[in-house]
């Protein structure tokens, strides 16, 4: 039996490392929708912003009642993703921080559903 599993482990070949392998994407999701934003966050210089802060406060329901705080940092590579936003209604407004850089973007959910945004702090 041993020598079975040797023999098998022989045969499957080794995993190679990937030499490319990208960091994982930062993710935050309201479930309420289908709409996302994509956000690669820049210093002033141009390089990637690790561990920038993306906060949005989502209203929804009845006139606005309800309200969410959504925040996610950055990864290595300066990007983030809000997704599970809801199609339609308020515009959205985002605040991204890093110490004491802080820039707003603004997103409208009827006419940019799926939108990308490169910021660059200052």
């Amino acid at each position: 039996m041993l020598t079975l599993a040797l023999g098998l482990a022989l045969l499957v070949p080794a995993q190679q490392p990937s030499e490319t392998a990208k960091p994982d994407l930062a993710t935050i999701s309201a479930r309420l929708g289908v709409c996302t934003a994509d956000f690669t966050v820049r210093d002033a210089a141009g390089v990637p912003a690790y561990a920038a802060t993306v906060h949005v406060r989502i209203r929804y329901g009845f006139m606005g009642l309800k309200r969410m705080d959504l925040e996610v940092g950055t990864n290595s590579e300066g990007k983030a993703r809000v997704e599970g936003l809801p199609l339609g209604g308020r515009r959205l407004t985002y605040d991204i921080t890093k110490d004491k850089l802080k820039t707003t973007v603004e997103q409208n959910l009827t006419s940019d559903c799926h939108a990308t945004y490169t910021v660059s702090l200052e």
